[in-house]
């Protein structure tokens, strides 16, 4: 972590470990997954400290503040201090994953596809709804 005025945003993704390779990062700020000040990036953009971003990722979403900037890619721990987390984020992020823990149980998906009768019955019933 030397002291650098401005890391572009793919490699600094990169180096902090948010994703696995500078493509899949530039990818994913392509895609509208990263913001950058609540305004979407190109993947080219240079990052100052202090900055906030907000980052998507499968079903999480991460507001962190940049605290360090590096392009090379170091050890987790090394990673983890290049960035903080806001408080907010991390208890939605909580709350979300604990929803999604409790529906896990209450799965509605039928176990086999409706027989001939039981799709006379869906088509009755839809067309009772109609009229």
């Amino acid at each position: 972590m030397s002291p650098m005025q401005k890391v572009r945003i793919d490699k600094w993704l990169w180096a902090a470990r948010f994703y696995k390779t500078r493509s899949l990062a530039k990818a994913a700020i392509e895609g509208g997954k990263v913001h950058a000040d609540g305004q979407k990036i190109k993947a080219s953009k240079e990052i100052l400290v202090q900055q906030m971003l907000t980052i998507r990722q499968g079903w999480e979403q991460k507001e962190v503040e940049i605290v360090a900037l590096s392009d090379k890619r170091r050890g987790a721990p090394e990673a983890q201090a290049l960035y903080r987390e806001t408080e907010a984020s991390i208890s939605k992020r909580e709350l979300e994953a604990s929803q999604r823990k409790a529906l896990r149980g209450l799965d509605m998906t039928p176990d086999s596809r409706p027989t001939k009768k039981q799709r006379r019955q869906i088509h009755r019933f839809r067309k009772k709804d109609l009229d």
